[in-house]
């Protein structure tokens, strides 16, 4: 998703390991606009406008600078600095000037067809709103249309979609950068970025101390989790209609050869994805004996997105899937105790009353709804619509549920849930801690800290503490994104690339094996010699670079200072912090001092004055 292009690149984690980080060092502008296409959050101009953008205007009140667009291409392709561009970049270092080429150059792969449908889309066009605050025309207007007009042009320029083509493609000889709004968001973009880091070396800090006082294993008694269990199992692929709501969907189901009714445990994939992008983890606990289900969301899965970027569908999903997740689930689960009636395949083989649920970032909404959170309207209202520069993505579409009738009950939890995992989930205002505080049951929380879609510290860290449930776990994948830990799958919606993926997702993917299995025999299995394996004291001994794990069982923000975030809707954004932090640590490209600006001598150059 856009940020403001000259968002501070986000700063590492304080390292309470060695290489511990927050954030890679990839461009937060890649991971943000691929992080919202991917949740499909994914821009019907044809003609080449008249005019091309010449040059890149950033203006202070009356005073303003401008850089040519050609200064900025001949650095990126040739690395060449030239005089007007040299003002700019005389304090930058090697890693800065690098890190701006890369910014520059680094192509996302979508086509125009694909980028006008998603900007056409109610989601789409708040993000254009909100980015034509800062991105300007040169008479001082929102670049509402002209970003859209520069992003759809880019991308069917055989050049592809660039932000060096992207600022080539601008309908204006000046691209207006607006930098007192810029500088504000930057502030309110750095507030979040210390919360989060002061909530993550807390995490950190205190597993690390956890796994220093209590030692409860011993070098004979750690097993080897990423190795398959010793039973056989079978996929089939079963299709359920449920004609009450006029939605027939697949499910695969992982059936363990076993000869006693075994626990069942559903696994809920994220929005444009599908239901192989966690077939790793099915199968692997379908080897431990769990029977697993793994269904297809229809109009929240690949299929969904698809139709989003081929001009078939003006949606990237319906509100409606807040309530048709969790009911899919729930028929599932109707249909199998069906089939354990009349179908000898099942019969005697399934559990029933022994459900567990793992859900990831849209699944892991639907996981909680299950479990016993329901939708709050009332935090809903307060929160929505997101206000513009928000840095949390995934409220865009947390909010779209505003439109739902709310004069109807929705009952979506279900008392044969018994546990639940939530990897990456969005719940901080669908739901909100008057839900959370709802669930009873055992939930195990995973979070990345580079997640940029449903960022760690308003989507899984505060949540975390709002949970009552006695038995609760926070699992912190210390330089995980929103995408680590979801499997490859033949009919992903949007190709993901590797920087915005993140180092090494199978390492993360060994992770969620190897927590999800003591998880599930401990409270579904009632297997409780496993628990020993839910404490930080594992987590040290499995924890590997570069994706460092860190697990806590209770946590308190008010000491860390990251409790002072926005608390009324727990994300920070320009034009409702309070208080923004004097201190930005993370590095940007300097600009020359504000002292030696001149005032704008054409509006063909320069910004002109605003009314």
């Amino acid at each position: 998703m856009n940020c403001s292009p000259i968002s501070p690149a986000i700063p590492k984690v304080v390292r309470l390991r060695p290489r511990t980080h927050f954030f890679s060092k990839q461009s937060v502008w890649l991971q943000v606009a691929l992080g919202i296409l991917s949740i499909g959050l994914i821009p019907t101009l044809t003609a080449r406008p008249s005019l091309s953008a010449e040059r890149l205007t950033i203006s202070y009140g009356i005073a303003a600078r401008s850089i040519p667009i050609n200064s900025l291409e001949t650095y990126a392709k040739t690395g060449k600095v030239d005089d007007e561009l040299a003002a700019y970049v005389q304090h930058a270092d090697k890693e800065q000037l690098n890190q701006l080429r890369q910014f520059l150059l680094t192509p996302i792969p979508l086509n125009a067809v694909q980028v006008s449908q998603f900007l056409y889309t109610p989601i789409g066009k708040r993000l254009l709103e909100n980015l034509g605050e800062v991105v300007q025309q040169e008479s001082g207007i929102s670049g509402f249309y002209a970003i859209r007009a520069a992003l759809i042009l880019a991308a069917a320029d055989p050049q592809g979609l660039t932000l060096l083509n992207i600022l080539r493609k601008f309908p204006s000889r000046a691209i207006a950068i607006d930098l007192a709004r810029s500088l504000e968001i930057a502030r309110a973009f750095q507030n979040l970025v210390n919360q989060t880091q002061r909530a993550i070396a807390l995490i950190n800090k205190q597993s690390s101390l956890d796994a220093g006082t209590a030692s409860t294993l011993d070098n004979t008694s750690v097993i080897d989790p990423p190795r398959p269990g010793n039973f056989r199992w079978q996929k089939q692929t079963i299709t359920l209609n449920d004609t009450s709501r006029s939605r027939t969907f697949p499910a695969d189901i992982y059936l363990p050869n076993v000869s006693s009714p075994r626990p069942v445990i559903v696994i809920s994939h994220g929005l444009g994805s599908d239901r192989t992008s966690f077939a790793y983890l099915a199968e692997y606990l379908a080897s431990y004996g769990f029977v697993v289900a793994v269904p297809e969301h229809p109009g929240s899965d690949a299929k969904q997105l698809q139709a989003l970027l081929a001009g078939r569908s003006d949606q990237v999903t319906e509100p409606r899937e807040f309530i048709d997740r969790p009911l899919d689930i729930k028929y599932l689960l109707n249909h199998l105790s069906n089939l354990s009636q009349a179908d000898s395949t099942y019969r005697g083989r399934l559990n029933l009353e022994q459900v567990g649920i793992v859900g990831q970032s849209f699944g892991g909404y639907t996981a909680l709804a299950l479990a016993g959170a329901p939708i709050d309207f009332k935090q809903l209202a307060k929160n929505c619509p997101a206000p513009p520069g928000t840095f949390n993505v995934s409220l865009l579409l947390q909010c779209l549920a505003v439109s739902l009738p709310q004069t109807t009950t929705y009952n979506l939890s279900d008392p044969r849930v018994k546990s639940a995992i939530a990897i990456n989930q969005i719940d901080s205002s669908i739901m909100g801690q008057a839900s959370l505080s709802q669930i009873k049951i055992p939930v195990m929380i995973m979070a990345g800290s580079a997640d940029t879609v449903a960022p760690a510290l308003p989507e899984q860290i505060q949540p975390f503490t709002w949970l009552t449930t006695p038995n609760k776990y926070l699992v912190l994948i210390n330089g995980g994104t929103h995408f680590s830990t979801i499997g490859e799958s033949q009919s992903s919606g949007v190709p993901v690339p590797e920087q915005v993926i993140g180092p090494n997702p199978a390492l993360a993917q060994r992770y969620v094996r190897t927590l999800s299995l003591p998880f599930f025999q401990t409270y579904l299995a009632n297997e409780p010699s496993y628990r020993r394996y839910l404490n930080a004291d594992y987590i040290n001994t499995i924890s590997q670079q570069p994706l460092p794990l860190s697990l806590v069982q209770s946590l308190s923000l008010k000491s860390s200072g990251a409790s002072q975030m926005c608390k009324s809707i727990l994300f920070c954004s320009a034009g409702r912090t309070a208080r923004f932090s004097n201190k930005v640590g993370s590095k940007m490209l300097p600009l020359p001092s504000l002292q030696n600006w001149d005032a704008p001598e054409s509006s063909a150059s320069t910004a002109t004055d605003r009314n």
